[in-house]
């Protein structure tokens, strides 16, 4: 199959998941804006941003989605995870049971997504060291036990946070250039699911797409 020709770029989506309050907000205006907002409330249904980066020469743009955590809003969950390509599993150091949670979330990233997924287990807020409730040890246990990529990282003082995100971004791309997900079946599922080749030019766009929720 041709490669693609010059003056084209990828569009990959990128999603953020794990418990609430683990600083998915937080890691996202980092990476994309370079701010940390220590009174960051809970986002209330879904925000994308998109951020450019070149590899091997292209452009790449990363849409990253960003969703809270809570149960109440898990009736967005096939919307948000339709199209990913990537996938950053996020716990906080401090709090164990954020931790318990990541199995959970790596079922239902598999049974949302249908294609293969570039995946890194991320333990945010490193910073938080002297209240550590997980250990370096026991997330990359996990990691190599589930086939994912890990880091610690910390969205208050930026340690390794661009360097996560732009791992599974070049993961991403390597996935495609290698044509294990480039055949003519998988093109037609990203067009799909809109995360195709765009034309260079195309606008980088930040979105907000805000769900309300009804008691029920």
């Amino acid at each position: 199959m041709e490669e693609e020709v010059g003056g084209e770029e990828y569009l990959f989506k990128v999603v953020l998941i794990g418990d609430s309050a683990v600083g998915k907000s937080n890691l996202l205006s980092r990476f994309a804006r370079n701010e940390f907002d220590p009174n960051n409330k809970a986002t209330i249904g879904v925000e994308f941003l998109t951020q450019e980066l070149e590899i091997d020469g292209k452009m790449v743009k990363a849409q990253i989605w960003d969703t809270a955590g809570q149960e109440r809003f898990r009736a967005v969950t096939s919307a948000y995870y339709r199209g990913a390509v990537g996938a950053l599993i996020v716990y906080d150091i401090s709090r164990k049971t954020t931790f318990e949670s990541v199995e959970r979330w790596l079922d239902e990233l598999t049974t949302h997504c249908e294609t293969t997924v570039a995946r890194m287990l991320v333990g945010n807020k490193c910073d938080l060291e002297d209240i550590r409730d997980v250990s370096v040890e026991d997330g990359k246990s996990l990691a190599e036990e589930e086939g994912l990529f890990f880091m610690e990282t910390s969205a208050l003082n930026a340690t390794n946070v661009q360097t996560a995100f732009e791992m599974v971004i070049r993961e991403i791309y390597n996935n495609v250039s290698r044509k294990v997900l480039n055949s003519d079946s998988y093109k037609a599922e990203l067009s799909v699911n809109r995360v195709s080749l765009v034309k260079n030019g195309a606008d980088s766009r930040k979105g907000r797409m805000n769900l309300s929720c009804c008691a029920g």
